[in-house]
């Protein structure tokens, strides 16, 4: 039978080394990991999100933990929680917990694995148009007798990917900060007000984005990297936009535009991705310029597998600036 916990002294703290070994044997690490994501998301209702569990699920798991460690870890807020300051210093513990298990598991996997080799990539859609077709080339040529497997999606959903360990790294366009993910920048590129050359009144060759509010714009909606970093812009600027519809796919967007005189702001590469693409022109945008930038994302474990290393140096050998001109 296991034995009880010692008591509790000096005010409700553990003091010995016993009661501490015993408290990480109790201890599950996937709590550990409920607790880090909650840290995380900063909401306990995005965090289950991520994690496929229901609010009430995540909030008793989390609730066990703390029971086990004699101390409230998270502390609800109007915006959602945030750790306590014991959470924050149990924070670090959990990491290293987490990386620890983490690289366990991966260990025995290759251990035990007699399938091939295989890493998982995720890309943007109009990134991995750009640079699949080179990825995959130097991929092959490099590691033929492994496999890579291309995903496609939002940056936003790239992060979530990488959390739920769906893909082994991934490049994502302006991600939140994170504890989780480790994040490289590739390429910086800039945004500009694009519209038809038919348009009227006709914009100068370089618009101050303090005169952006002056234009009927057509932009992605919330959430989404290019409408964050221009209501960011704008908002600093004190600019209202005049928002008259929200696309999200960016052939819509385009081909919205040349029925009517609105405008749109867009990274330069995209005007290339057009197939009427003579029928546009752009703008500059300055005081200040607005730049994306394209991150490679891993999680943030040592070390990652010799194929996710191999692949990241495959997508920081290539030439961006060819690739998205």
């Amino acid at each position: 039978m296991m034995r009880s916990p010692p008591a509790l002294g000096n005010g409700g703290k553990l003091t010995s080394d016993i009661e501490k070994t015993y408290t990480i044997a109790a201890m599950d690490l996937k709590q550990i990991r409920y607790f880090i994501m909650a840290c995380e998301m900063r909401s306990l209702s995005r965090a289950a999100e991520v994690l496929g569990l229901s609010q009430p699920s995540l909030s008793r798991q989390i609730q066990l933990l703390e029971a086990e460690l004699r101390h409230h870890l998270l502390a609800r807020t109007g915006r959602g929680v945030e750790p306590t300051p014991a959470g924050l210093r149990f924070l670090a513990h959990a990491k290293a917990l987490d990386a620890l298990a983490q690289h366990a598991r991966q260990d025995m996997r290759a251990y035990a694995s007699t399938e091939q080799d295989k890493v998982r990539l995720g890309m943007p859609h109009r990134v991995a148009r750009r640079l699949a077709p080179q990825i995959v080339q130097a991929f092959r040529r490099q590691h033929p007798e492994a496999a890579l497997t291309l995903a496609e999606g939002l940056s936003s959903e790239m992060n979530e990917w990488l959390a739920k360990d769906r893909v082994d790294l991934a490049l994502l366009y302006d991600p939140p900060p994170s504890t989780l993910v480790r994040f490289e920048s590739v390429y910086r590129e800039d945004l500009v007000l694009a519209y038809a050359r038919s348009s009227r009144p006709l914009p100068p060759a370089r618009v101050r984005a303090r005169d952006l509010g002056r234009y009927p714009l057509v932009l992605p909606s919330v959430p989404n990297t290019i409408r964050a970093l221009v209501d960011k812009t704008c908002r600093d600027l004190d600019v209202v936009l005049d928002i008259v519809a929200e696309v999200d796919v960016v052939h819509t967007i385009l081909e919205t535009m040349t029925q009517d005189t609105l405008y749109t702001i867009l990274p330069r590469s995209a005007l290339h991705d057009m197939p009427g693409r003579n029928y546009l022109v752009c703008s500059e945008i300055v005081d200040p310029t607005i730049m994306n930038n394209l991150t490679l994302a891993t999680p943030l474990r040592h070390p990652l597998p010799a194929l996710v290393e191999a692949t990241a140096a495959i997508i920081r050998g290539l030439d961006m600036r060819q690739l998205f001109a």
